[in-house]
């Protein structure tokens, strides 16, 4: 593994800075590893960064974390893509929230001609487990991938739908790679590997935090074309995702 592979990873251990002031940092100091390089006077004349999140980045132990990350990844078949690179997917790429860096596991393709969510309540009923199934199974006619978040309910309809039917299928994780949630779908998760990809923005050994599944969800509306909100409550992770996507501009369908 490269350094240049190091000091990236070592972005995702910063405390107390996200994806939108990660990438402001770089805009002013030219590279990941410029960062932690840099001085603190020089990081604090940075604007939005400040004193304290200046000493935050040179105090923090980032690269000591990106050592042992870069051990987790080896041997796994993982690939980290950062935002500046070429094969970042398009669609993530202009939005000023997208991850700073994905993992990636399996065979997912970011340049099809359409991508499509579906998300929805995790209690799904009978009529909204078939709905699912008929709008996964419309997608193939349009050469449409689907993107979900591998959840219960109708995102677990909406992959296994998409597996029997040959679908680019491409799952969104609330937790690190090593600890695909939940573990029900575990098995849909190695299917998944063969006919697209498992995809977090979280290092590998994060469990599925409750603050990490609104975070997700922004990726998977910001992958997706259009976004299918399938029997979801007023509140909750698939309304985030519906907000998300309509804040980016993406269509958004619901069924009730």
């Amino acid at each position: 593994m490269s350094d240049k592979l190091r000091y990236i990873l070592a972005l995702n251990f910063i405390p107390n800075v996200g994806a939108v002031l990660i990438k402001h940092l770089i805009s002013y100091t030219g590279s990941a590893e410029a960062i932690f390089s840099e001085k603190a006077t020089n990081l604090m004349k940075i604007p939005l960064i400040g004193e304290k999140k200046a000493r935050d980045i040179i105090r923090c132990n980032a690269l000591e974390e990106a050592d042992k990350e870069l051990k987790r990844i080896e041997g796994e078949n993982i690939k980290i893509l950062f935002y500046l690179d070429k094969d970042y997917p398009s669609r993530l790429k202009h939005h000023a929230d997208a991850p700073v860096l994905l993992y990636v596991k399996g065979t997912p393709k970011f340049e099809l001609p359409r991508y499509v969510a579906v998300v929805g309540t995790r209690m799904a009923t009978h009529y909204g487990r078939a709905m699912t199934e008929t709008i996964v199974d419309g997608l193939q006619k349009y050469n449409a991938a689907l993107v979900s978040g591998l959840a219960y309910g109708i995102d677990t309809t909406a992959h296994a739908t998409a597996l029997d039917r040959q679908i680019h299928n491409i799952a969104i994780l609330g937790s690190g790679l090593n600890k695909v949630y939940p573990s029900a779908n575990r098995s849909i998760a190695e299917k998944i590997l063969n006919q697209g990809g498992l995809i977090s923005e979280f290092p590998m050994d994060t469990g599925p935090d409750k603050m990490n599944f609104p975070t997700r969800n922004r990726i998977i509306a910001g992958m997706s074309d259009a976004v299918v909100v399938i029997e979801s409550k007023l509140k909750g992770g698939s309304i985030i995702t519906a907000e998300y996507a309509n804040s980016y501009n993406k269509d958004v369908f619901a069924i009730p």
